[in-house]
């Protein structure tokens, strides 16, 4: 599985922190490593450098072999809240979308 990670300007991912990152998605999505081919996940904090809630986004699209594209899309206050939110979601779609396609 390849992951791949984008940012806006205005956030900077470090080397650490992409290294955690893939050690996570790995870990969240295991169950679906043999049929995911990439994850791409794209940060961007929505209200650059002034303060709000839940202006932290991460976008997470998932490629399954055989299956169109899963996209899932979380707003939150900080960048791993948005990126823990978004695998839950992107878990549960994935789970959903296997268990509709074995059943046709």
């Amino acid at each position: 599985m390849i992951i791949q990670i984008n940012t806006d300007n205005h956030i900077t991912v470090h080397e650490a922190f992409e290294a955690e990152l893939d050690a996570l998605i790995n870990d969240k999505l295991s169950r679906f490593s043999k049929q995911l081919t990439r994850v791409e996940v794209h940060l961007s904090d929505e209200n650059s450098h002034k303060e709000g809630s839940q202006d932290k986004r991460c976008l997470m699209e998932a490629r399954m072999e055989g299956m169109a594209p899963i996209v899932v899309t979380e707003n939150q206050d900080t960048i791993m809240q948005a990126i823990t939110a978004a695998l839950d979601t992107l878990k549960a779609s994935l789970t959903s979308a296997k268990g509709k396609a074995r059943n046709y």
